[in-house]
C-alpha cells in the first residue's frame, strides 16, 4: 500500500493508493442495527479516502448518505459532515450513528437546493443499477418502477455538476461504484460512471477495492477520484 503522504501536504498531492483491502467479515460485523441490507464501503475504506484527501476541520459530503459510514467516519475523524439521505428510517439511523452529522432528508438530485459550499470532500456509493432487467429506479430507493439505465446515468452526471460547484478548488470527489454481474450480463456500471462523471469533473484515477470474497453480484470494485481545477 502507498504510504502515507506528510501532513503538511495539502490533500490536493495525496493521491490514494491503487489498491485498498476490504473483507466479508468487515462488511457484516458493520452492518448498521435495523438495515435491511449491507452497507456499500467498509469504515476502514472511508477512513483511508477521509484522511488522505481532507484535514481535521474539513467538510464531508455524502449525497446518498445511506447508513451513514461516510458521515460516521468523518466525525470521529475530526471533520465535519453533512450528508443527504432518501429514506427517512434511514435518516433516523444515521442520526443516531452520527449524532454530531447534519443529515438532511431529501432526494440527491436536489443537492443544489439542499447543501451549500464550499465542500472539501464528496465521498459517495450511490444506488446501483444494471443495464439489463432493473426496472426499479435506484435514484427512488426503489420504490418505483420507472428505471432507466442512461436516465440513471445522466442524473449522476447532473448530481456531479452540482458537486462540482459545491466543492472548494482543489477538492475531491470519490465514488464507491462496482461492475455487476446480473442474469448473465455484466453491467460495466464503474466504468459508465466513470464516462459520466468524467463529462463534468476531471478523472484523476481508480482504486481497487480487493475482497477477500467479492460481494455479492460484483466482479470488480473501485473508488474513482475525480477532482476539481
Amino acid at each position: 500500500m502507498t504510504p502515507a503522504a506528510p501532513r503538511d501536504t495539502p490533500p490536493s498531492d495525496r493521491p490514494l493508493p491503487p489498491y485498498l483491502t476490504a473483507t466479508a467479515n468487515e462488511l457484516a460485523h458493520e452492518r448498521v442495527s435495523g438495515a435491511d441490507e449491507d452497507v456499500h464501503f467498509t469504515e476502514r475504506t472511508a477512513a483511508a479516502v477521509i484522511e488522505r484527501l481532507t484535514d481535521p476541520g474539513d467538510l464531508v459530503l455524502d449525497p446518498f448518505a445511506g447508513y451513514g459510514t461516510a458521515l460516521a467516519v468523518a466525525i470521529r475523524l475530526g471533520r465535519r459532515a453533512i450528508g443527504v439521505e432518501i429514506l427517512p428510517e434511514r435518516v433516523d439511523l444515521i442520526r443516531g450513528r452520527a449524532p454530531e452529522a447534519t443529515v438532511i432528508e431529501g432526494d440527491a438530485r436536489g443537492l443544489h437546493q439542499l447543501v451549500g459550499g464550499p465542500v472539501d470532500l464528496c465521498l459517495t456509493s450511490p444506488p446501483y443499477m444494471t443495464a439489463n432487467a432493473h426496472p426499479h429506479n435506484p435514484l427512488t430507493a426503489y420504490e418505483t418502477v420507472d428505471g432507466d439505465y442512461r436516465t440513471y446515468l445522466e442524473h449522476l452526471a447532473r448530481l456531479a455538476r452540482t458537486v462540482h460547484d459545491l466543492l472548494r478548488p482543489g477538492g475531491h470527489l470519490v465514488v464507491n461504484v462496482a461492475n455487476i454481474r446480473h442474469e448473465s450480463h455484466t453491467t460495466a456500471l464503474a466504468w459508465d460512471v466513470a464516462r459520466a462523471v468524467g463529462g463534468v469533473l476531471p478523472f484523476v484515477g481508480e482504486t481497487v477495492i480487493v475482497w477477500d470474497v467479492l460481494p455479492h453480484d460484483f466482479t470488480g470494485d473501485y473508488l474513482l477520484t475525480f477532482r476539481r481545477q
